[in-house]
């Protein structure tokens, strides 16, 4: 199989400009990301939702830069033929202009991502105008968005009336106008998010936000059924790896405590005579 090549920023455009999908997955890991770079999938987000699924928190808000920082460094090395997008904390950046370049610019300095990712439309404009300035792709986030989610009633699909989708048209529009090169539609209705999308140069990436965006974005534990807390009504879970680790972890401990396992096929062993030679030797000592 032929090694992928990463894709680049003018090749998204160029992907939407004729109609052609990608593809992107949210990951944390050295492990996970490796295997992502075995496909075609085009983008890894290393997201803030790490909060949740590796850390165990009910919601995004606790995870800090230092620690997606640390995360997007592993993936960045797991991936190296993947564009990889590091996820702006909260408080990464709603502080000032200039906090938020300096966040900005220790995912590109120190864990080396192809972008970074932010929450929000038009009160966040002005900050994407000044990351991107600055010399830093910047990825959107409209619709659902986990890091505010208190302020929008909870985990809600957003864009449920008249006035609600134009405040998203409004948003994505003012997040192209400031220089984002795409933008994540989260929990949109289906003809909401099309309107979005046909309305912007720009890619959409949809999660629960109908197929006509330009790509789709699933969290990795989700689609393998590796996280249980919660499925959401927009994933499809294409594998259950998590039913196959418990049984898997099910017969290692079964095997160990009956004596099946280590046997002589995962035993380390030296030649009879030395074998013999050492036993001897450390009997007698006291």
């Amino acid at each position: 199989m032929e090694q992928k090549k990463k894709t680049t920023i003018p090749e998204f455009f160029k992907m939407k400009q004729e109609g052609k999908k990608f593809t992107m997955v949210t990951a944390y890991d050295y492990a996970l990301a490796t295997q992502v770079d075995k496909t075609d999938i085009e983008m890894i987000l290393v997201g803030d939702s790490a909060a949740m699924v590796m850390l165990g928190y009910q919601s995004t808000v606790p995870i800090d830069m230092d620690t997606l920082v640390t995360l997007a460094t592993a993936v960045v090395k797991g991936a190296p033929n993947t564009f990889i997008v590091g996820d702006m904390p909260f408080l990464s950046y709603e502080i000032s202009k200039e906090k938020a370049i300096e966040n900005a610019g220790r995912f590109m300095k120190e864990a080396e991502v192809d972008c970074i990712k932010l929450e929000g439309g038009v009160r966040v404009a002005d900050t994407v105008t000044a990351i991107v300035k600055a010399g830093i792709p910047v990825m959107g986030h409209i619709g659902l968005t986990p890091q505010s989610s208190s302020q929008l009633g909870g985990f809600r699909v957003q864009g449920k009336n008249l006035i609600a989708a134009e405040k998203l048209l409004e948003d994505a529009l003012a997040l192209e106008e400031a220089g984002a090169f795409c933008i994540v539609l989260e929990a949109i209705p289906n003809p909401v998010a099309q309107a979005i999308t046909e309305r912007l140069k720009i890619p959409t990436i949809g999660i629960g936000a109908g197929p006509d965006c330009d790509a789709q974005v699933l969290v990795i534990h989700d689609l393998l059924g590796l996280f249980e807390r919660f499925v959401p009504k927009f994933v499809k879970q294409y594998a259950q790896i998590g039913k196959d680790i418990v049984s898997a972890l099910s017969q290692f401990d079964t095997e160990v405590k009956t004596g099946k396992f280590p046997d002589e096929e995962h035993s380390y062993h030296i030649k009879k005579e030395v074998e013999q030679e050492i036993i001897d030797h450390l009997k007698k000592i006291k």
